[in-house]
Order: C-alpha cells, then structure tokens, then sequence
C-alpha cells in the first residue's frame, strides 16, 4: 500500500501536566504518515482520490487545538482518530508528537510519542433466546452502528437455530454482521461485553439462555491466542448458526488458519450434522 506523509508540522498548543503548559502554552511537531492507495490519483491527478495534504495539515492543527490534554498520548491518539474518522480513503495512519520543550529540566532533543491505528473490518455473529429476541439483535446492532467508531457494513437475515451446547433451552434467533471500526481487538471485545450488559445479558449457565450474545468470529486476518480475545472464533467452522449467517454476507472470508472461505467451512460442517 502506498504513503503520504507529513512531517514535523509545527504547532502552538497547550497540553501538559503542568499548570503553566496549560496557560502558557508551547511547540509541538506533528509528523502523519498515512496508508492509502494512491494509484487512481497517481495515474490522473484526480486529488478528490488523494487526501489534500494542505488541507489536513490546517485540520489536524484545528483538532490538536480543540482541547488542553494532560499526556500527549491522548492528543496523539485524537488525532489517529479524527484523520481516520475524516478521511475514509486513509487504511491505516501512524501519527507522531514530539514535545522539544518538554519542562523536564534536563538537556534533551524532544520527547515523543508515535501511535499507529487502523481501519478494520469484523464480522459478529449474534444471537437471542430470551425475551423479544428479534427487538434484541435489532437493539444490538443499533447500538454498535451508534458507536462513533464503528459502522454496520451489512447485516444477515434473522435465523432461527436449535440450542447448541447445553440444550434445555428455547430455540436462538440469529445473524451476523460485517462492521467497519477503528477500534482494536480488545477495544472492540470490551465494547461488545458493554453493549450485552446494557441488553442485561447474565452469565449464569455456560452456553445458556440469554438476551443477547455477541462474539467477534473475524477480525482482518487477525490471529490472536489472547484468552481476553481469541480470533479467528475458535469454534466457528464447527457452528451452523454462525456459518449460516456470515455466509451470507462475507462467503468467500478466508479462515487464516484453516486455509478454507466460509462457504467451504459450511459445505463441511453440513456433511458433519
């Protein structure tokens, strides 16, 4: 993927710990380094396929001067956000503040703090046994399609599937759905256990009952072996309650792991039930 960049763009602020930083205000370099591809505006000159790099230079500083912020890694990271959430067209963008007069009493060149975020894509799968379980996916979805930083891509239609696991309980309606966010892995997994909890989701028997169940299956290609956020779902490929669903927004999703897109998963876990 291609690269624009822009750096040490020298801007007065007032962030700090210190009272005087905040009143008196100092130097900060901005440095961005932003992926995107740049073959259309490359081969044209089109810039409405490019970022206008004037443009974002007069935003970012705009941005940076909004709010006095104690850490720089705060004012950094609203920045990865505000040119990610402003900027569709940027994949992934490393953002850079340097702070040369840092009140350190020490003789230094600066400090500074670099942050790299990206634009992602996730597939959820959901499901409902209790309650209106149709008005709790719906719910459910709004609430993710309402988080700034999240967008709801597409949505599955609603199945209705056999309880799996432990079986003496009502039949789940379920969907999955495709979303774009900026939010990390374990961003994304707290804001999902968050979003059961406002839908009084309680864990009281593995695998049971419940308003509402949210699991991340894909997230990118990501591989991860963290217990807080296992990806891909490690038991996925054996579910038709959520390969059903995904195949019908994302079939040809390749398993990173398994080598097979989700349609052949489905095709196999058929053959098996």
């Amino acid at each position: 993927m291609d690269k624009l960049y822009v750096r040490d763009l020298e801007v007065f602020a007032f962030h700090g710990v210190f009272e005087e930083e905040k009143k008196l205000g100092q130097k900060f370099l901005i440095s961005l380094e932003l992926t995107l591809d740049l073959k259309k505006p490359g081969r044209t000159g089109d810039l409405n396929a490019s970022v206008h790099y004037g443009e974002l230079s007069q935003k970012v500083e705009k941005e940076f001067n909004k709010i006095s912020y104690d850490l720089i890694e705060t004012a950094c990271n609203k920045i990865s956000e505000f040119v990610l959430l402003k900027y569709p067209l940027v994949k992934e963008i490393k953002v850079s503040v340097k702070k040369p007069w840092a009140p350190i009493h020490r003789n230094l060149d600066t400090v500074e703090v670099e942050i790299t975020r990206k634009r992602s894509r996730a597939v959820l799968s959901l499901g409902s046994n209790l309650g209106n379980k149709e008005e709790n996916l719906k719910k459910a979805i709004e609430i993710i399609d309402e988080h700034s930083l999240c967008k709801v891509l597409k949505t599955s239609s609603f199945i209705r599937t056999e309880p799996w696991g432990y079986t003496e309980q009502d039949e789940f309606l379920n969907c999955a759905i495709e979303i774009e966010t900026i939010l990390a892995p374990n961003e994304l997994m707290e804001f999902l256990l968050e979003t059961e909890q406002k839908l009084k989701r309680e864990r009281v028997i593995k695998w049971g009952p419940r308003t509402i169940d949210i699991d991340i299956i894909f997230m990118d290609d990501i591989v991860s072996n963290d217990e807080h956020v296992i990806l891909p779902h490690p038991r996925m490929h054996q579910r038709l309650f959520v390969l059903e669903p995904v195949n019908e927004i994302c079939p040809f999703y390749l398993h990173p792991l398994i080598n097979k897109r989700v349609f052949e998963l489905l095709e196999i876990a058929k053959e098996t039930h």
